[in-house]
């Protein structure tokens, strides 16, 4: 009997040292999978390649009401877990801040920067039904090869009707004017910078909807000017391509580099944030 018993009390003392044995493999796995994360893919390149819906959005939002993370801690989560559950989320937060807090730090002042900044889509929808539709995808580096090869930073918005100066062009934040003119690649762009700090970079308008200035202030839909097609050469080249607006998002990193950000995900948050307008 006492044997037995004996037997009974290594085993209990076997199976909880073998429990606590895979407790701690598996932390020590998921503490070496955020560090080689973070070693092989710094803040810039989780941001050139978020994945992020409105519908996942919302979600993290909800989440940060429950929980002392915020938003983009859940969202920097789920960019390197591709996990949605609360749950889940949170156990792999609480590793990723005893390890990594400056990187979730630096990736959380971005997402106030460009999230916190947005109100409208940058193209209004008709208010008469007249077919003047838009539609885009997610062409995220797609190669471009004017003037020289090189990764698409930003998303097209094209217009189902190809007639340049038809559809009206609206600011999707709050911001002063930073940039006006023409440019080669761009054609005749306007840039803004919104009040976190992000710059919202419009391209090929066939002209604009007044005489911008440099350091003026623009509120939130206001009219910018009208889609074109202009770019790809000397100032007023048109032609060279169908109609489109081509939106640009950039923000400064921790170094104060300048990053490239995929418009797709912004653009479809935005798609149920539209003004109306007549044309």
């Amino acid at each position: 009997m006492k044997y037995c018993k004996k037997i009974v009390f290594h085993l209990l003392i076997l199976t909880a040292m073998l429990c606590f044995i895979t407790s701690l493999l598996d932390k020590v796995q998921q503490t070496a999978k955020i560090t080689c994360l973070f070693k092989e893919e710094d803040t810039k390149e989780l941001l050139r390649r978020q994945q992020i819906s409105g519908e996942i959005y919302e979600t993290m939002k909800k989440y940060e009401k429950e929980s002392d993370f915020s938003r983009y801690d859940y969202l920097s989560a789920y960019l390197l877990t591709e996990q949605t559950g609360k749950k889940d989320l949170d156990a792999y937060l609480e590793l990723m801040y005893q390890y990594h807090s400056q990187n979730i730090r630096s990736m959380e002042k971005v997402e106030h920067a460009l999230w916190g900044d947005l109100d409208y889509f940058p193209i209004p929808l008709p208010c008469l039904e007249n077919g003047m539709g838009t539609s885009f995808e997610n062409s995220w580096m797609f190669e471009r090869n004017f003037g020289g090869n090189r990764g698409h930073e930003g998303t097209d918005v094209m217009a189902s009707v190809n007639e340049r100066g038809r559809y009206p062009v609206v600011s999707m934040t709050d911001g002063v004017v930073e940039k006006i003119g023409w440019l080669k690649l761009g054609g005749y762009r306007i840039g803004i910078r919104s009040e976190h700090g992000v710059y919202f970079y419009y391209a090929h308008l066939n002209d604009y909807a007044r005489d911008f200035t440099e350091g003026e202030e623009i509120k939130a839909g206001e009219l910018l000017g009208f889609m074109g097609d202009s770019g790809y050469g000397p100032e007023g080249t048109t032609g060279q391509f169908a109609v489109h607006l081509h939106v640009g998002i950039y923000v400064d990193d921790e170094t104060g580099s300048e990053i490239s950000i995929n418009p797709y995900w912004v653009l479809k948050w935005l798609e149920q944030k539209r003004l109306y307008y007549h044309f």
